[in-house]
């Protein structure tokens, strides 16, 4: 594994007209003039890649390929309404991130992948199968319905007191344009091991106190992306997951195994949990994953 953090460069975009900031990795140890195999890395839900993506920005680097990561709108430097998460909106900023990649002289257009952690993954997954420029993606612990997915994150009683969070949510944003927040915990509740990275790690409290918009929890109920996976094929797709996950079921991406077409492949991490395949939260799981994805990347961008 490498050791070292290698050189970034600031970039941006734009996106339904809204300024995408990002940042772009080039591939360690290139030559000038190469146009080097290039992945799209999509963040997660809470919007935190400064500190979960470095560490695989770092080895796909060292493996030989340039690398994009960039803030959804409304998220970290980007424009847009803060914290606010529209899957289709996220779907367009991934497109335009494919868009920019095309123009660039040190990437290969014809060798360009997507890797998509958590919601990213389910983002990224509908991203493919409608680009085909995208030759292949893997995504890392990402849910194929969203709906599905909510229900699974709290027990029937909740279920019926968090809709009717969400009914008088719905009001207030007709009547005043806004959708009430809440602190990440509640609008995406979790077992105890993501429960603790919360606050450990994601610190999502003390990077966005004024918390998430409730707004997200109706677009996400209405995103399936497991109803298009099935159009990336004959581009191979790779899914990975940790076995312990209580933020996004595993199921969730054996759902996402089923519907998808060949060539295909379903890697199931055990005694693991959401978090465990960020570096920052457990190295050696980590490892695991971005090797399984290095050679996923290698085997199929060549």
């Amino acid at each position: 594994m490498s050791s070292s953090q290698p050189k970034q460069e600031a970039v941006h975009f734009y996106a339904d007209g809204l300024k995408i900031a990002g940042h772009f990795t080039p591939a360690a140890n290139t030559k000038p003039g190469t146009r080097n195999p290039t992945i799209v890395c999509i963040h997660g839900y809470t919007g935190r890649k400064e500190i979960y993506m470095p560490g695989y920005i770092r080895e796909l680097s060292a493996a030989g390929f340039n690398a994009l990561e960039f803030y959804h709108r409304g998220y970290g430097d980007s424009e847009g309404v803060k914290l606010r998460c529209k899957p289709w909106d996220q779907v367009t900023d991934i497109h335009s991130a494919v868009i920019y990649l095309r123009q660039r002289p040190d990437v290969d257009p014809d060798r360009i992948g997507l890797y998509g952690t958590s919601y990213g993954g389910s983002t990224g997954m509908v991203a493919t199968a409608l680009d085909e420029t995208i030759r292949c993606a893997v995504a890392v612990g990402s849910f194929a319905d969203g709906l599905r997915n909510s229900y699974n994150l709290r027990t029937y009683s909740d279920r019926l007191d968090w809709e009717e969070v969400k009914k008088i949510d719905r009001i207030e944003r007709v009547m005043t344009g806004k959708s009430r927040r809440i602190p990440y915990g509640e609008l995406a509740p979790s077992g105890r091991a993501e429960r603790d990275s919360i606050s450990t790690m994601y610190k999502v409290d003390e990077k966005y106190p004024e918390g998430y918009p409730i707004e997200n929890s109706d677009h996400s109920a209405g995103f399936s992306p497991e109803k298009y996976v099935d159009r990336i094929s004959p581009r191979p797709v790779l899914f990975l997951h940790t076995e312990k996950d209580t933020m996004v079921a595993v199921s969730e991406s054996k759902h996402f195994y089923e519907k998808a077409k060949e060539p295909k492949k379903l890697i199931i991490i055990p005694k693991a949990n959401h978090v465990d395949v960020y570096e920052p939260r457990n190295p050696e799981v980590f490892k695991v994953v971005v090797g399984h994805m290095i050679d996923f990347f290698k085997l199929n961008l060549r």
